[in-house]
């Protein structure tokens, strides 16, 4: 169902629109008008005129078989991306860690009580979830997802976690407890490790990338198969590397923040 605002300024069409938007994944790459609406749960007649609109847009196109996304969904989300420089900033040291490691490496932001997929750099491996750039995890099974709410105060964190993840994946289940364990260990050490809790045979560790102001906007990780690289490996081998590759992310970013700004031409509109 789509979302519902409770502002009076909301709009339930573009929510709508959104919503189907959303519909589309890896596992339904292609719709036809009534999945579409059994998938959003929405009428049939509001459903179709949506899939017009978003036809006549160019974010999705119709065949003989149904619906699928079109590229330019891809601007919704690089958008966002350029508007921060976090794949450029971060692309040549992923590439660097992946070059060294050959193991994959991303960064990741969070939103709400999950992560989402900013940046990524993969190699073949045999791991059972399948990753791009938009894709999202609950933060408190990744090590990405546990170096961002480590640096957070303890109920701003429980805060949002209490939000449902929109993930699409079933969560596990933390008391308070362990949730404020995991975390203030996390925040002590300086870094994330996730064994096996996202998913079997995945494991990962994951340090902050941060801002100028020194604020944790992003997590860098790298994510290796259990059974071929062991913790010690993980830990002894990788994270200095990793956190080598933070830092100088880092410090890319805050250089890039601090970058004069050209003021607009005189006449320019507004």
């Amino acid at each position: 169902m789509a979302e519902r605002g409770q502002g009076p300024d909301f709009i339930e069409a573009l929510a709508r629109g959104l919503h189907v938007l959303r519909s589309f994944s890896v596992d339904r790459p292609m719709m036809s008008l009534t999945e579409v609406a059994t998938q959003t749960d929405l009428a049939r007649p509001t459903a179709r005129r949506i899939l017009l609109t978003l036809e006549e847009l160019g974010y999705v196109r119709s065949g003989h078989d149904g619906y699928v996304l079109t590229p330019r969904v891809l601007e919704l989300g690089m958008a966002y991306i350029g508007a921060l420089n976090l794949w450029d900033m971060a692309r040549p040291h992923l590439e660097g860690l992946v070059a060294v490691t050959g193991e994959s490496s991303s960064m990741a932001q969070l939103d709400g009580s999950d992560i989402v997929y900013v940046a990524r750099v993969a190699v073949p491996k045999l791991i059972s979830l399948r990753v791009d750039i938009g894709t999202r995890f609950p933060a408190m099974v990744t090590s990405q997802g546990r170096a961002l709410l480590s640096a957070m105060d303890r109920p701003s964190v429980h805060e949002r976690l209490e939000e449902p993840s929109r993930s699409g994946l079933p969560t596990k289940s933390y008391t308070t407890g362990e949730i404020d364990e995991i975390l203030d260990r996390t925040a002590e050490r300086g870094w994330a490790l996730a064994d096996q809790d996202l998913a079997p045979g995945v494991r990962s560790i994951a340090v902050p990338v941060r801002d100028g102001r020194g604020v944790a906007r992003a997590a860098m990780n790298i994510t290796v198969h259990a059974a071929e690289t062991s913790i010690d490996t993980l830990t002894g081998v990788y994270l200095p590397l990793l956190l080598t590759a933070a830092k100088q992310t880092s410090s890319d970013w805050s250089a890039w923040q601090r970058r004069p700004i050209e003021p607009a031409p005189r006449g320019a509109s507004r």
